[in-house]
């Protein structure tokens, strides 16, 4: 049992050593920022798309993608491309949680019950 440990650890290292756990968060991010997008798509899709922004995550998306995909095969992908599109995906990111909650601000509190109020404007990623 320890020995079989022992291994393991010893692999992982091996494999941080050596790119191979650098190449699979490259793959795993480009996995995760389509999920997201996805989810993104559909939820502005339900807005009807109803502020010019909302096609911002949709548009930074493919870069990230090409990025990811890159670092799995290429180490300067990872290393210089795929840093840079994820700044600019989380930058989008933190923008779109300002537009959220100015939506969130801008509805009329109903009977003065802020829940209500958070419940029925933008979807923000706090619990209501």
């Amino acid at each position: 049992m320890v020995e079989e440990a022992e291994y393991f650890v010893d692999r992982v290292l091996h494999n941080v050593a050596h790119g191979r756990f650098e190449r699979s968060l490259s793959g795993l991010t480009a996995f995760a920022a389509l999920v997201t997008t996805a989810e993104i798509y559909f939820e502005h899709y339900r807005a009807s798309f109803g502020n010019k922004w909302m096609w911002s995550p949709i548009v930074v998306t493919p870069p990230v993608v090409v990025a990811g995909v890159g670092g799995v095969f290429s180490k300067r992908w990872a290393k210089r491309w795929l840093p840079a599109t994820a700044a600019i995906y989380a930058a989008n990111g933190l923008l779109g949680e300002y537009f959220h909650a100015r939506g969130v601000a801008r509805r009329p509190v109903a009977g003065g019950c802020t829940t209500t109020t958070s419940r029925w404007g933008p979807p923000s990623p706090r619990p209501a």
